[in-house]
């Protein structure tokens, strides 16, 4: 897997290095506790990282990106190997 993005707050994150259900199940253990800090990667290329804090009700969407997905920059599409898609 690429990367997870993760929507909170109406903004963008992500976290690198991670399996989906691992993060899941942190996720879920975290907020069954009450309240929980996720780290995760605000912004794009190099890390500076962000916390969010979990709390039962809080909307948070998770989103698989797989290796293979193409990538948008610029508004223009390129594909895993760094080839721009031509629609």
């Amino acid at each position: 897997m690429k990367r997870i993005d993760i929507i909170y707050g109406g903004e963008h994150y992500s976290v690198g290095g991670r399996e989906l259900d691992s993060l899941l199940g942190e996720i879920e253990d975290g907020v069954s506790s009450g309240l929980y800090w996720l780290t995760v990667n605000d912004g794009e290329g190099a890390p500076r990282w962000a916390h969010l804090l979990l709390t039962p009700g809080v909307p948070l969407a998770i989103v698989p990106i797989p290796d293979d997905a193409p990538e948008v920059a610029g508004g223009e599409l390129w594909d895993a190997d760094g080839n721009q898609i031509h629609p």
